[in-house]
């Protein structure tokens, strides 16, 4: 069984930071590529970063160069480390194995003066 649990988030102004974790219960996290997606209000859900199992990181253009995906084997924890903040970036930020069809609850970020 998968387990996923997002934690990290909550509110900040544009320009702030916060740093994201996605604790992987499950799988041997050694051998899977994790990603983080999120949801606006209204929007669909899209895809913010990705890790592979070898540790090579990838980003969508709209967070490349603020947003930095890392991952902690020894934790089975996958990081995303969020700079410089948009309105634009306000989500619920979901966490995802790739090959498992699960979503854990996501966490809140909402970038707001």
């Amino acid at each position: 069984q998968v387990v996923l649990v997002e934690s990290g988030g909550g509110l900040v102004q544009p320009g702030g930071s916060l740093r994201l974790s996605c604790e992987v219960s499950g799988p041997l996290f050694t051998a899977v590529d994790v990603g983080w997606f999120r949801q606006a209000p209204g929007k669909q859900r899209e895809w913010v970063a990705m890790i592979t199992r070898r540790d090579t990181a990838h980003y969508p253009d709209s967070v490349k160069g603020r947003f930095t995906i890392s991952r902690d084997n020894a934790r089975s924890t996958a990081y995303l480390q969020m700079d410089n903040l948009k309105p634009e970036d306000a989500a619920v930020y979901y966490c995802k194995v790739y090959g498992y069809n699960i979503w854990g609850q996501g966490t809140h970020v909402t970038v707001s003066p």
